[in-house]
């Protein structure tokens, strides 16, 4: 049987060197283990002696089980990274996964909130109700500062009130692999933080923690906390669509694009390591383009009349 040691060497080199998120690490590790189970079945008892023909057994197996491609792709990735380590330590040799590639996945364009869906949830009135009001005021300022500043939930739940800086409008963020940005901060969202930060010492609970978004109890608002008020309020205000932080942030992506077309500033803005990531957008800029093409070009009309 494997040792698993050199798993929970991998990934502590991975959280202490690389500085991956513990849900990333997590993640890796969960792959990297149902790997292993594998190769125990195949009655390999050295890392080094994983073949081509393992690796392709492996990759069928976990297709007949049902696993999406993209998730393939992520276990494969999670691999390949554990056996590059382990090459570095003279251990995995030139192992098949270093140069064993998927087909090229299809990239689904992200889901985005029109301008007008967005105007509608960040300028709805306060609900009557005394208790939810005080809620809105604190969620308010959560919902402009994700569109304001295209934030990643994780890096919205741990701002600080350090982190914020309302006189030069700015925000300093903590991002994937602990890398900060300075952000701007919009006009609206300035306004929506500083009546939140009037409303915030009445929330504390037995000394301030120094969080910039605070629960009922007084401590820091949660991650899931956020998703579910955002939920919250889009059912408050009828919208068709399922809200989640991660929808905020494609459609401020999606809106700066297409009224700048600067790929570069939206990738500075978004903290996007590979400007490939960033690209996705310019495809949803293309789609509004084409929908504007055919509802005005009289050509492209008189196609759909036709048609019709």
């Amino acid at each position: 049987m494997l040792t698993r040691q050199r798993i929970a060497d991998y990934l502590e080199a991975l959280a202490s060197q690389r500085l991956l998120s513990p849900h990333t690490v997590n993640a890796y590790r969960r792959d990297l283990a149902m790997f292993a189970d594998f190769l125990d079945a195949e009655a390999v008892t050295r890392w080094g002696d994983f073949t081509r023909a393992q690796l392709e057994a492996w990759i069928a197996g976990r297709r007949e089980q049902g696993l999406s491609l993209r998730s393939l792709q992520r276990e494969l990735s999670a691999v390949r990274g554990f056996y590059d380590w382990l090459a570095r330590h003279d251990e995995g040799g030139l192992h098949p996964a270093r140069s064993y590639r998927l087909r090229r996945l299809r990239q689904d364009l992200p889901q985005v909130l029109t301008v007008d869906s967005m105007q509608l949830l960040l300028d709805a009135p306060a609900p009557a109700e005394a208790a939810e009001a005080r809620l809105w005021t604190r969620d308010r300022a959560i919902l402009e500062l994700f569109y304001s500043s295209g934030l990643r939930l994780a890096e919205l739940a741990g701002l600080r009130l350090a982190d914020l800086d309302l006189g030069a409008a700015l925000v300093t963020v903590l991002g994937k692999g602990r890398k900060t940005r300075v952000l701007p901060v919009g006009r609206q969202a300035v306004t929506a933080l500083q009546a939140w930060l009037q409303a915030r010492p009445d929330w504390l609970r037995g000394g301030d923690h120094g969080w910039l978004f605070l629960s009922q109890r007084g401590s820091r608002l949660s991650e899931r906390s956020i998703q579910a008020r955002l939920q919250h309020h889009a059912l408050r205000l009828g919208l068709p669509q399922h809200v989640y932080p991660h929808l905020l942030r494609h459609s401020f992506a999606s809106h700066m694009l297409e009224s700048s077309h600067d790929l570069r500033a939206v990738q500075e803005l978004l903290g996007h390591s590979d400007i490939r990531a960033t690209q996705v957008y310019t495809h949803l800029d293309f789609q509004h383009l084409a929908s504007v093409y055919d509802a005005a070009h009289p050509r492209a009309r008189q196609r759909r009349e036709e048609n019709e």
